[in-house]
Formats: structure tokens, sequence, C-alpha cells
């Protein structure tokens, strides 16, 4: 059995933030920020995430020709959840009316969407028909935009998609280092309590010195193991799936870092040519990356069925996972 994707959509905010905004904020140059990135713009909203989720869920349900009645669980990842709870899947199950979906919420970070086609698949192996997979991201909400190191890398969008059964098979390699988790995070600080003294988070946890709702992140740290991370998610993915990385089409990866994703096809001995990458346009949207690239790239017609597909992401965890699959 495999994975059968069936329509796929997408939202962007209207914003465009170019390289050339943020140099008045912070001290940084176009040049700087396209050398070490390869990003060029990013989009940014006010909006609630639920806004963007909502249309790109809808817009994948129309593409593959199914109303929303049709779809019976819904799976959605995002780290900017307009809510602690509900879920942000459970908002998009009401907006679009899908009345006989289940639905959660995942939070792999930026590898979600991979860990969702995994789920989905086995989801889609005890007898679901029409799954909604939705990654939703305003990382605009959490960037520190006084930290010039993290603040040009992010942007907001959405991307989703409906899977069903397929014929063209299935594997996944998932991957986690929880000792790595203080490199990448936002922390939320709790509430003072009545009854109790609270702990300082730094006396406990010895995550380095962070503000409140904003990302930090070791850059040297996060690129070593995302390029490791990434090399070993697509390998193995492609061995579980019976084939080599050289068999592939398409490689699908996270849109963190251009640097990340050329030294990775570098170790895997595969040409850049076999990497969907847009980057440049919409910087790193967290999990939406993979979903909103994919879109683009049936969209345009690059990915045509019968084509083997690997999707393949890294981030706050540490969590990596490949996925490779038949479109």
């Amino acid at each position: 059995m495999g994975v059968k994707i069936l329509g796929t959509g997408v939202c962007f905010p209207e914003t465009v933030v170019t390289n050339g905004d943020f140099t008045r904020i912070v001290e940084t140059s176009d040049e700087w920020i396209v050398k070490r990135t390869g990003i060029h713009t990013r989009r940014m909203t006010g909006q609630p995430t639920y806004v963007l989720a909502e249309e790109a869920a809808k817009n994948a349900v129309a593409d593959a020709k199914l109303s929303p009645e049709d779809i019976d669980l819904i799976l959605c990842t995002t780290v900017t959840s307009d809510f602690i709870t509900p879920s942000l899947a459970c908002v998009i199950q009401g907006r679009i009316g899908a009345k006989n979906a289940i639905a959660y919420d995942i939070n792999c970070a930026c590898a979600a969407f991979v860990y969702t086609m995994d789920l989905a698949y086995m989801y889609l192996e005890h007898g679901y028909k029409n799954i909604l997979l939705i990654s939703a991201e305003c990382l605009s909400k959490i960037t520190d935009f006084e930290d010039r190191g993290t603040c040009v890398l992010f942007g907001d969008g959405a991307g989703a998609c409906v899977v069903s059964r397929g014929e063209g098979g299935f594997a996944s390699a998932l991957g986690c280092d929880g000792t790595g988790a203080n490199t990448l995070f936002a922390r939320r600080h709790r509430n003072d309590i009545p009854f109790v003294d609270v702990a300082d988070p730094q006396e406990i946890d010895h995550f380095p010195d962070a503000k409140d709702n904003t990302i930090y992140m070791d850059g040297r740290e996060v690129y070593k193991f995302a390029v490791g991370a990434m090399a070993t998610g697509v390998r193995d993915a492609c061995e579980k799936f019976g084939i080599t990385p050289g068999e592939l089409d398409w490689v699908i990866p996270h849109q963190a870092n251009i640097r990340i994703v050329q030294t990775a096809a570098k170790e895997l001995g595969l040409s850049m040519d076999r990497f969907i990458c847009n980057i440049a346009a919409y910087g790193n949207t967290s999990s939406a990356c993979i979903p909103i690239a994919l879109d683009e790239a049936i969209k345009d017609g690059r990915i045509k069925r019968g084509q083997k597909v690997c999707i393949v992401g890294f981030g706050a965890g540490l969590v990596y996972g490949g996925a490779v699959f038949e479109y």
C-alpha cells in the first residue's frame, strides 16, 4: 500500500518582506542574508494562523475534487497556534464543515509534515479513506526582531494536501535527539501561582537565557545536526522503500537554509537539480515549507504521476524525518 496525494493547496499572506526591509531594524544587508541563507523575501501577516490554515485546507479539498464531508481525519501541524486549546485541527474542522472528521494537532516543529504523512499512512492502513494534512505557521509571531541572526530567516504561510490509499508504496524513517532540545526552542514561562513558589526555569532545565515566546537558535549546532539528519533521513527512508537515493526523482527538503540543502545533496551524491527549493521566495515557514514546495512543484508540472518523491525535514526537538512515496 502507498499514499496517494489527491490534491494540494496553499495560502500566503499578502505582505512581502524583503531583505532590504530588515536593514531598517537590524544591522544586516541583502548580500549577507542571501549569501548565508539563500533567502530574498518572505511573507508575514498579522492575521490568525487559522486564517491561513483554513484557506490552504479549502484549496486542497477543492483540488482533490472532494467535499469537506468526505474528509474523515484532519491532522494539523503548527508551533504558532492561536489557542492553547482547542487544537488548530478542531478549529479548521468546524470552519470548513468537515463534520465527519476527527481532528488533532501535532508538534514536531519543522519536521512535522513528514510525521503527519507517516501518521496518515498508518490511519489509511486502518480503514480511513480521505485524510487532510495541514501545516500552517506564522513564525513572525514568535520571531525576535532584535536578533539579526534569526529574524531574517522566518516567514508565514500554510500548505495542505489530501491523501488516500495508493499503490506506489510508502516508507519513512523518523528520529529524535532530545539532548539538543536546548539548541532550538521558544520558551513560554508560567504565570505566578498564588499557592507555590515557581522555580526559575534557568535553575532546573539548563536552557540558555532567551526572551519568552520567541525563537532561540544556536545556529552552529543546529546546522551540524541538520546536515547529518537530512542525509540520514533520505538514506534510511530510501533503504526502507527498497531504492537508493539516486533512484529518487525528487527530494523536497525543509527550507531552512540553502547551504544545508547543498551540503546534504553533496553528501548524498545528488545534484541540486533533484531538490525542490523555494526558500528564496518564502524563507523558513517551519512545518509549512514542505507542503508549500510540494504544491508548487505539482502545480507547475515538475512532479508527475509515477515519480518517486522523498520529503525530509528537521527541527526543534531535535527531530528529523524522511518519507518516500510514489506520487
